[in-house]
């Protein structure tokens, strides 16, 4: 969908296409509330806190809408006693999926493993309950995470040849050309769309609605919006 008519839809569902009142709103204001609606519809929707409680990869219409932002990629990793430990998290990082690792020891060459997602705060118990700690016989360990690090433990049993992370990353924040990016505080040179297919764009649209509606007190316009997000998601 182009910026136009996104411009468009909002205006409408807003009842501002003929208004010439104080409540018109500005370009960056458009780009502000759709990149944040767009945040509020992922974050809310990953976790199931829509009105049918589903999540990521609950549905197939979940899987539909989120996999454009599911990528991997390889993990660089340093090398600690109990642990491997990566570099910074990557910028557009947005929420955890799947750690992937190959691994060998002393007696066996390269062989893929279960990783976990641990608790920081139960790493001592992991480590020493033997149907939880790393274990290459079995191809299972566990990971944490801590300051936009990734933790995955081997407790000094075998070493890790290869890690992968496989993550939503943040959607692709629109951009209205000669408009003042609130992001950046640059004019835009260039047009960036909304990269999801159009019955998503319109939901999220519907979400933009809801947060200028907000924004400018327009209740009866906030109401219908928030409506229209939850009975079509």
């Amino acid at each position: 969908m182009n910026n136009t008519l996104l411009q468009l839809k909002i205006k409408q569902r807003l009842n501002k296409l003929a208004s010439n009142d104080y409540d018109n709103i500005e370009c960056w204001q458009f780009v502000e509330a759709f990149n944040k609606a767009q945040y509020d519809w992922c974050r809310r929707n990953l976790h199931g806190m829509n009105q049918f409680q589903e999540g990521d990869e609950q549905s197939t219409k979940r899987i539909d809408d989120f996999q454009k932002l599911l990528i991997t990629n390889a993990l660089k990793l340093n090398k600690n006693k109990l642990y491997y430990e990566s570099l910074d998290l990557p910028e557009n990082y947005f929420q955890y999926k799947l750690i992937s690792i190959d691994a060998k020891n002393d007696c066996c060459g390269n062989k893929p493993m279960v990783v976990y997602l641990g608790e920081v705060a139960n790493v001592d118990i992991l480590l020493r309950d033997v149907n939880k700690q790393p274990n290459f016989e079995w191809g299972e360990t566990f990971a944490t995470m801590k300051s936009d690090k990734i933790q995955i433990y081997t407790n000094d049993e075998f070493t890790i040849s290869s890690a992968r992370l496989t993550y939503y990353r943040n959607p692709i924040r629109i951009q209205i050309k000669g408009c003042t990016d609130p992001n950046t505080l640059t004019v835009s040179t260039a047009d960036v769309e909304c990269e999801f297919k159009d019955d998503l764009t319109e939901l999220i649209i519907d979400e933009s609605v809801k947060i200028l509606a907000g924004d400018i007190e327009s209740v009866l316009q906030m109401q219908r919006a928030q409506a229209a997000v939850e009975q079509n998601n």
